[in-house]
């Protein structure tokens, strides 16, 4: 439910890219959103909240992806972000569950004891998240990146070519 915004601008993207400026006011919003939701995130304590915050910083990344008219980057960044969240979501509610209804980071500690399991899912599901080599989300965001400094190259020379004379 969270990913239908960016599923709209992905579907609206026709309409965007005749627009004005807006695909630079849409990369400044996704920007923005990734950096201060992972800052946020860093400072939470409750299981949950942090993996709420990582998400609005994933989605603050497609939307930043769409802002460099990279739709199809986006929606595939998007179907990752949907495997490697749920595979998180699930985890975390077992580790609640088992914990009796204990959301507190600070409270838990040596869980790969009592959930080896799901503890290596979570694992896997982080290391995803991060964008580790190998794992889907690492090819998701380096192609995002990859496309945004290909078109910022391509900005800074096509706007400055009178330099080089």
């Amino acid at each position: 439910m969270v990913t239908a915004g960016v599923f709209l601008i992905i579907r609206c993207s026709p309409i965007f890219e005749y627009i004005p400026n807006i695909l630079l006011i849409i990369a400044l919003i996704g920007s923005l959103t990734s950096f201060f939701a992972s800052i946020i995130g860093l400072f939470q304590n409750d299981l949950k909240k942090i993996i709420a915050y990582s998400t609005c910083s994933q989605l603050g990344y497609m939307i930043f992806a769409c802002g460099a008219s990279a739709y199809q980057l986006s929606l595939f960044h998007l179907i990752n972000h949907a495997f490697f969240k749920a595979l998180l979501f699930l985890g975390s509610g077992i580790i609640i569950h088992g914990l009796n209804n204990e959301q507190d980071l600070r409270k838990m500690g040596g869980l790969i004891k009592l959930f080896p399991y799901t503890y290596t899912s979570m694992l896997i599901g982080s290391l995803a998240l991060g964008g580790f080599p190998f794992l889907s989300a690492f090819y998701s965001k380096d192609l995002i990146l990859e496309v945004i400094l290909y078109k910022s190259h391509n900005i800074f020379d096509n706007n400055y070519d009178y330099y080089y004379y």
